[in-house]
């Protein structure tokens, strides 16, 4: 026979223990929600890297930051504006003095030899300049034409003192290539077309010397 008022009191006591047990069950709960919430978010940002890795390259394989293969890179061209011929260190040119005048490089393809000074200030503005030689085959010729007529900022025309049968210039960046299904062809006007090297970004490439 217990004391009065001992019911109440274990009664009391079990529930305060219960009580204790509920809130420690909430504890865990919180505890392994927060466990899972930093997991992801550790996850998540793995994935994030990954995603960003692949994407420095494009569909052809060719990263997107490292140098293209065999690429040939120039630093601090000039840019004056002159009206005389200019020497340029390197053929075709790829920057540097040039006439004030740009040629017209709005998916432009020219059969006949431009002139140097006015290319560059196309390359100034942010086109890619397509040359070939008379190595390089007709099927060739008509690909490189097609793809350049259909892309703005890209002029083409045939010269002869190259060394290789296709050269792709932007400004401070050119590539010699064999032929036109070379990856590097699409890589490099995938990068240089109004890319980061253009020292006037969103400059005409029409309104120009048009022959």
């Amino acid at each position: 026979m217990g004391y009065p008022g001992s019911d109440d009191k274990s009664a009391a006591r079990r529930a305060r223990a219960e009580e204790l047990r509920r809130a420690e069950r909430v504890r865990e709960q919180r505890r392994r929600v927060t466990t899972f919430a930093v997991s992801a978010a550790i996850l998540a940002a793995a994935l994030g890297g990954v995603g960003y890795l692949v994407s420095t390259s494009g569909d052809d394989g060719q990263s997107t930051t490292a140098p293209i293969a065999g690429e040939r890179t120039w630093q601090d061209l000039s840019r004056n504006h002159v009206t005389a011929a200019v020497s340029y260190p390197m053929a075709p040119p790829a920057g540097g003095d040039h006439d004030p005048v740009w040629q017209d490089c709005d998916g432009d393809v020219y059969t006949s030899p431009v002139r140097d000074e006015n290319a560059v200030h196309s390359l100034e503005h942010g086109a890619v300049w397509v040359t070939y030689t008379n190595k390089a085959t007709a099927a060739d010729v008509q690909a490189l034409g097609d793809r350049v007529a259909k892309t703005p900022y890209t002029l083409m025309s045939p010269r002869t003192d190259q060394s290789a049968p296709i050269v792709l210039t932007a400004w401070g960046h050119q590539v010699e290539v064999s032929s036109a299904d070379d990856a590097r062809v699409g890589a490099f006007l995938d990068r240089y077309v109004q890319g980061p090297q253009t020292p006037e970004p969103g400059a005409a490439c029409s309104g120009g010397v048009t022959a």
